[in-house]
């Protein structure tokens, strides 16, 4: 059984990810980073050069290949769950966390990030956040089994509510 987290970027999946698999013992994967190195380029340099449907597109490709995954911790791209192909890819070997904050949480976190191009045009950065928020949040809620706020605590405790609830999902207990 995988652990896949989703969320907005700059909710912690990354830095929660990496605490899970070693906690664990197991790999992480990140859905970006497998993106980047398969087509040798950033992911600003693939929107900009083949645009934000061939990212997605790209991204579901990876969704398909980890269909026959297992025991892995996947950090998934706060878009992932823009289309329902990934969500059933990805579910049938995992349960999902979702991991929440707020608007001020998230552009506080993120401010800096250079990794990923604006999703909106014409809007100020908290604006982009707060309308994308909006449009993806019930996807979010659709896909998750759980969800794991993550404003006020460190991702070692966002790390060990994920693993309280994978732990009872699978009748383990603490």
């Amino acid at each position: 059984m995988n652990l896949i987290l989703i969320g907005y970027r700059g909710t912690g999946k990354s830095t929660v990810a990496q605490l899970l698999a070693s906690r664990l013992k197991r790999e992480t994967l990140s859905t970006d980073a497998m993106i980047t190195e398969k087509v040798q380029m950033p992911i600003p340099e693939i929107v900009e050069k083949l645009g934000w449907d061939h990212f997605r597109d790209l991204e579901s490709t990876v969704c398909q290949d980890l269909r026959e995954s297992d025991n892995l911790v996947v950090d998934t791209g706060g878009g992932v769950i823009t289309r329902t192909a990934n969500v059933e890819a990805l579910k049938p070997t995992g349960l999902i966390f979702w991991l929440t904050a707020t608007v001020d949480t998230i552009s506080h976190r993120i401010v800096d990030d250079t990794q990923r191009p604006a999703l909106t045009t014409g809007k100020t950065f908290t604006e982009e956040i707060e309308e994308v928020l909006r449009e993806r949040t019930p996807k979010y809620e659709a896909a998750a089994d759980f969800v794991v706020e993550t404003d006020t605590c460190p991702p070692n405790q966002v790390a060990d509510q994920v693993l309280t609830f994978f732990r009872e999902a699978q009748g383990m207990g603490k």
